[in-house]
């Protein structure tokens, strides 16, 4: 698609952490969208109460788009939230590249972690070299992958994969995530 002006629109995911989980941080998701709007981005679209955005946009660069809606939040909302932002198509090269496809039978509990840097992997690499059964972990090349087999509260695994990451990264389901590639493709 291309933008009146005649550049082209790149397709690209916005995902925050931590918003309306309980009754912390709330917003609201016309909010976030109108947040998005400003910022230039077009076809603004949420998916889910959970600080998920689907847009286009000329030229992202991604950082900055990260941080304006990070001083947004903060700004129009009083929240302070992190926020990855990445292109569709990486979205699509995480999905590809999942290793756990045939190990996860609950997408509820298959968690994909979205990096804000590519070196938080590098920190969560050492977590390889223990046993999670019955749960599982593997860390691709622009996210990590994990099997929660008894549920994402009590999942050692997450735990411990939480507090190595902190906030750099931002995790969803895997229904979640088919559900952002779906919002995507049919945002044409």
């Amino acid at each position: 698609m291309l933008e009146p002006s005649g550049l082209p629109m790149t397709q690209c995911v916005a995902l925050i952490r931590g918003i309306n989980v309980g009754r912390a941080k709330r917003v609201a998701m016309s909010d976030l969208r109108a947040l998005v709007e400003e910022l230039g981005c077009q076809e603004v679209r949420t998916l889910l109460n959970s600080g998920n955005v689907v847009f286009k946009k000329t030229r992202p660069r991604m950082t900055v788009l990260a941080q304006q809606i990070e001083a947004g939040l903060l700004r129009a909302c009083g929240v302070s939230a992190r926020a990855i932002v990445f292109e569709a198509t990486v979205l699509n090269d995480i999905i590809r590249e999942n290793p756990l496809r045939s190990v996860a039978n609950d997408p509820a509990r298959h968690m994909v972690a979205f990096v804000a840097r590519p070196s938080v992997l590098a920190e969560a690499r050492p977590l390889l070299r223990q046993s999670w059964a019955p749960e599982a972990f593997t860390v691709g090349t622009r996210a990590a992958y994990l099997w929660c087999a008894n549920g994402v509260l009590d999942s050692k695994l997450a735990k411990a994969f939480g507090r190595i990451t902190g906030d750099a990264v931002t995790a969803r389901n895997w229904a979640t995530v088919l559900k952002l590639q779906s919002v995507g493709e049919n945002a044409d």
